[in-house]
């Protein structure tokens, strides 16, 4: 009989609390303890793996029924603001301009084009915000960052002001106090025109009533701008493109000669602590790294031969999460796997890095030859997104490989 997801993640959760507990005993590590940690992550590993599989399974075969839990967040996040303007919008998604009438037009996109086979739509406010929600899903950014959002795109100056180093004075009596001006810089936050690049839609689909095509249209529209955005919040060079946390962090440690593909306990202890305490003490701060340099820390243990690498055990999102030397882990596909120079890891407070996005989010239809002798639809979506790490003080350092 096919265990269900639950039941899994339910196991998965007993043998990780019990390596939590086991881990944070406060005893000495013993070979008995190595043997059911290394038992303990195959099984967790193994279970994994078979939830991965159950999901493509079920996302196969919910996949015309639109079931899946990115759709089914979004569909809610939706459907419970009600309004008229998600009907309007079901209703262009499905006809076109055609389903639309002369009482319609007003929310109709102003600068949409006049071809006939092509209609422009100024997404409503509650289906931009549920867009800009289901983004949260691909990436890892968003997660951590602090997300704003403006209806306008013009930039944002932050300004900034570096006072880890700066402190008072000790003076003796009728002495004069010493004088010492805050100095300011500024960093500032531009947006920049992303694309889903085009989504098609077969005839099926928009036909069938069942099928609720909102969602659809939104999964497809989140996945591919979710994608292109975290990657240049993670590495952009901050040229024509945000400037990725990648980019904007400093040196924390750097691994000495050999370790082009490695980590060690020590660096990783040497990061850690590159961070000023006051970040580290903010409860925010982080290590965001790609899965590939998770497969390597997974190996290393402390100076007491246990394990550096704690998994979560509650993958649904509450309870503990997989943690390293304490604290919490971040999953960025972004970061750079290690590599000769390469910034591998990343440690500190990213609640520093703003990521800004703009509201008037518009989608295309096109219905020209080229898609018609398809048998489908085109949907084009237009966004404004930006971001910029705001800190001056070191809130987030990198871990670095060596050269050779």
């Amino acid at each position: 009989m096919t265990r269900s997801i639950q039941d899994l993640r339910e196991q998965r959760g007993a043998l990780a609390k019990e390596l939590n507990a086991r881990m944070e005993s406060g005893k000495a590590w013993t070979p008995e303890d190595q043997t059911v940690y290394d038992a303990n992550i195959a099984q967790i590993d193994a279970i994994d793996a078979q939830i991965g599989r159950i999901s493509a399974l079920n996302e196969r075969v919910a996949s015309d029924a639109l079931g899946d839990q990115v759709r089914d967040a979004t569909y809610r996040a939706v459907h419970n603001s009600g309004g008229d303007y998600r009907e309007l919008y079901q209703r262009w998604l499905k006809g076109g301009d055609n389903a639309m009438n002369a009482a319609d037009w007003g929310i109709r996109n102003t600068m949409s084009t006049t071809t006939a086979s092509e209609g422009g739509f100024t997404v409503p406010t509650e289906v931009a915000t549920s867009l800009l929600s289901a983004m949260k899903a691909f990436g890892g950014m968003r997660d951590v960052a602090e997300v704003i959002q403006t209806s306008q795109g013009g930039p944002i100056n932050f300004p900034t002001t570096d006072g880890t180093s700066v402190m008072g004075e000790l003076i003796g009596e009728n002495t004069t106090a010493t004088s010492q001006d805050i100095v300011f810089g500024v960093k500032t936050l531009s947006t920049y025109k992303y694309s889903s690049k085009i989504v098609t839609v077969p005839f099926e689909l928009l036909q069938d009533s069942s099928i609720d095509v909102e969602a659809y249209v939104r999964l497809q529209l989140a996945e591919r701008l979710a994608r292109v955005t975290n990657l240049h919040f993670t590495t952009g060079t901050g040229s024509g493109q945000p400037n990725g946390i990648v980019t904007a962090s400093t040196a924390g440690k750097t691994g000495t000669t050999g370790q082009t593909l490695t980590v060690t306990y020590d660096d990783l202890v040497d990061l850690q602590h590159s961070v000023d305490p006051a970040y580290r003490a903010s409860g925010r701060a982080k290590f965001m790294l790609n899965d590939a340099s998770i497969r390597v820390i997974r190996k290393i243990k402390d100076t007491a031969g246990r394990p550096i690498f704690v998994p979560g055990y509650d993958v649904a999102g509450s309870g503990a999460p997989d943690t390293l030397l304490g604290s919490p882990v971040v999953i960025n596909q972004d970061v750079p796997v290690m590599a000769a120079n390469a910034k591998s890891i990343l440690f500190g407070d990213f609640s520093f890095y703003k990521i800004r996005d703009v509201m008037n989010v518009s989608l295309f239809r096109f219905t020209d030859s080229a898609y018609t002798k398809l048998g489908q639809v085109g949907f084009l979506a237009w966004m404004r997104s930006g971001g910029q790490f705001v800190d001056v003080g070191g809130a987030v350092k990198h871990y670095a490989n060596s050269a050779t």
